[in-house]
């Protein structure tokens, strides 16, 4: 995966700074490649996420456990997402006077992002409507299949909870022949994400190239600041909350919790996708850190579909550089307006590349900033979505291996 990252690179950078035409042409061609790789890994998710879930919630075998795992596990999620904005807004009131725009260059970027407004309806039309009490309940679905369909995961997962917990409730020898078969099943879907991963090299090599090639480095260094200010925070956050917890709460020297996350970080910093990175954790928490399949499998897909601290930071990171970039003051009020929309969208943030920057649509609104703010963000989004998804899987196994150890779990 490595060597596909680096040579995507170099054939794209190639492609963008010489603008040859056979190079460009064959960047282009190779996205079909990509696409079909996340297409075939995205073909497993949804199954898989509720399966594992199914397994790992009714495998604790009472309501009391489902409970306290429940509480333990969303507590760190957001008290980390709390502080992964507060970061967030630190780093980016740091570096982004660095590379404050002149008047003709504001003028510039606002004239291109006012060219693309297809990107900003889209983005506006996908925000969730209503008050707070419909987005409640509009979490238990009416129809979880129809909820699988679509790919909406929470609803999905509050139904396969819900329905966990139901079977936790049954007769041991019930809830073991669901259990097993949820069990089979997620092995199943395990190893036909193990099969695709043969084509990993390719398929990261295609995705990073064609992205590289299309948007070149001249679009990157023009907000590379921006950027900077993003890697650094994602940098800051991760050395000072995660790891901490990997030492002092689940008692893992910080080099072997590394070790046996790497594949999990390399597969998300080239897919920029969570759940496409589901089998790749599941495997490194159960078989290297040795958490138990129930812990495993309840904290991994309930992370890889809320837990987004990496894109709350960035989001924070953006909407700061967007009130810079307009010349639109930007107080504590504001910032508390936009923190709070981050910290509430956060939890709805798509585990598909740029979802980032469509739930960011809030948190502009909230502030009164342009949403034409959003076609200047998907146009580079490629390498800070890179970093920020691997900021979120950096979570993710945190999260496993820290409630692993509250729950009296001995790690290896």
């Amino acid at each position: 995966m490595a060597i596909g990252l680096v040579a995507g690179l170099v054939v794209g950078l190639a492609a963008a700074v010489t603008e040859s035409p056979v190079l460009l042409a064959v960047a282009r061609g190779l996205r079909p490649l990509g696409t079909l790789f996340l297409n075939l890994l995205s073909m497993v998710v949804i199954p898989l996420v509720a399966t594992a879930l199914f397994v790992g919630v009714a495998g604790l075998g009472s309501m009391k456990s489902v409970g306290r795992l429940g509480v333990r596990t969303l507590g760190f999620f957001l008290g980390t997402t709390l502080a992964a904005i507060l970061i967030g807004f630190l780093l980016a009131a740091l570096f982004l006077p660095l590379g404050a725009m002149t008047p003709d260059q504001q003028a510039a970027l606002r004239e291109a992002a006012a060219a693309d407004s297809a990107f900003v309806r889209r983005a506006a039309e996908q925000i969730p409507t209503g008050t707070g009490a419909r987005f409640i309940v509009e979490l238990v679905p009416a129809n979880p299949v129809r909820a699988a369909v679509e790919g909406n995961l929470l609803p999905l997962i509050v139904f396969t909870t819900i329905f966990a917990v139901a079977a936790a409730a049954l007769p041991e020898e019930k809830r073991r022949t669901l259990t097993d078969l949820a069990d089979g099943a997620t092995q199943a879907l395990i190893k036909i994400v193990q099969w695709v991963l043969l084509l990993a090299p390719l398929g990261i090599f295609a995705l990073v190239a064609g992205a590289v090639a299309q948007f070149g480095w001249s679009l990157v260094k023009s907000m590379a600041v921006f950027v900077l200010a993003v890697i650094a925070g994602l940098a800051v956050f991760i050395g000072a909350v995660y790891l901490p917890a990997v030492a002092l709460v689940a008692r893992l020297k910080v080099t072997r919790f590394l070790k046996a996350a790497w594949p999990s970080l390399a597969m998300g910093f080239s897919t920029t996708s969570s759940l496409a990175t589901l089998p790749t954790m599941l495997h490194a928490a159960e078989d290297d850190l040795k958490i138990s399949r129930t812990v495993a499998g309840f904290v991994l897909p309930l992370g890889a579909a809320v837990n987004r601290a990496g894109s709350a930071l960035y989001q924070a990171v953006a909407v700061l550089f967007l009130a810079q970039l307009y010349g639109i003051g930007f107080g504590v009020p504001e910032a508390f307006q936009a923190g709070a929309a981050v910290f509430l969208t956060s939890l709805t943030v798509a585990s598909v590349p740029s979802g980032s920057i469509v739930s960011l649509t809030p948190a502009l609104v909230a502030t009164g900033l342009p949403l034409s703010g959003l076609t200047l963000l998907i146009g580079l989004d490629r390498v800070p979505d890179m970093f920020r998804t691997m900021t979120n899987v950096t979570g993710h196994v945190t999260a496993a291996a820290v409630i692993a150890a509250v729950e009296g779990e001995k790690l290896e």
